[in-house]
């Protein structure tokens, strides 16, 4: 479907809801119809899909609300679910069509499913698998959520879980486990993210990378995946979906 779609912005007044009006003003497909922050009264009929970068808390009560009406589609950014919001998220999404992911860079996501695609078929007995992340000094969590993805694409491909394969931080003296997955993380000055999975066997190597040079990419890539959603059937989607890496 083509044509004007009308898009409310949830969280509209933090540092992503920003970036998202920006970007969406900008655009001549799209009419903003709503922009709203917990405790507020949108009118959810105006919108074909909202996009969500709140709260864990303040996105599952608007999945939840969205479901109990029919609608709308939902692109939902924040992270750090519980059980009990996780339950809500996948229940809504047996009523409406809801995207949801920890990075919504298009290279990004084009990388986890190359990631997930070479591992897939280069042998573990043969390729060992690193990921490597750097990101500004103030960033407190190591690896980053989306080296944890690449890892988990990584794994995906070799069958298996990431926490099956995953490799504790190097130290000291410490061999490498055939099979495993290495993580690597440098925090230093305002470095924005930087991400590379290295796979290498004794003759050759491999080196898929992406780097980010402005934020409003992620902005981006949610109204990337608001045009996908919004005429989806009900189902929990994330971006490998909207690429087009598996059938949805």
């Amino acid at each position: 479907m083509t044509g004007l779609f009308h898009v409310g912005i949830s969280g509209a007044r933090g540092r992503m809801g920003r970036a998202l009006s920006q970007v969406l003003d900008a655009r001549a497909d799209v009419m903003v119809a709503a922009r709203f922050d917990r405790g507020d009264q949108p009118d959810l009929s105006l919108c074909d899909v909202v996009i969500d970068f709140s709260t864990p808390e303040a996105s599952a009560e608007l999945a939840a609300a969205c479901a109990d009406r029919g609608g709308p589609a939902l692109v939902i950014g924040s992270t750090g679910f519980d059980a009990d919001q996780e339950a809500v998220v996948q229940a809504a999404a047996a009523k409406i069509a809801i995207v949801r992911s920890g990075n919504f860079s298009l290279g990004v996501n084009i990388l986890i499913g190359l990631v997930e695609h070479a591992a897939l078929r280069l042998p573990a007995e043969d390729w060992d698998i690193e990921v490597l992340e750097a990101h500004h000094r103030h960033k407190v969590d190591a690896p980053s959520g989306t080296a944890l993805m690449l890892g988990e694409a990584a794994a995906a491909g070799r069958g298996a879980d990431l926490k099956d394969l995953r490799a504790p931080a190097r130290e000291g003296l410490a061999e490498r486990s055939p099979g495993s997955i290495g993580f690597a993380a440098l925090r230093a000055g305002g470095i924005i993210g930087e991400h590379t999975v290295l796979f290498a066997s004794a003759d050759e190597s491999l080196t898929l990378s992406h780097s980010a040079i402005d934020r409003s990419l992620f902005a981006k890539g949610a109204v990337v995946a608001a045009a996908w959603v919004r005429n989806r059937r009900p189902g929990l989607y994330d971006m490998q979906d909207v690429l087009g890496f598996r059938q949805a």
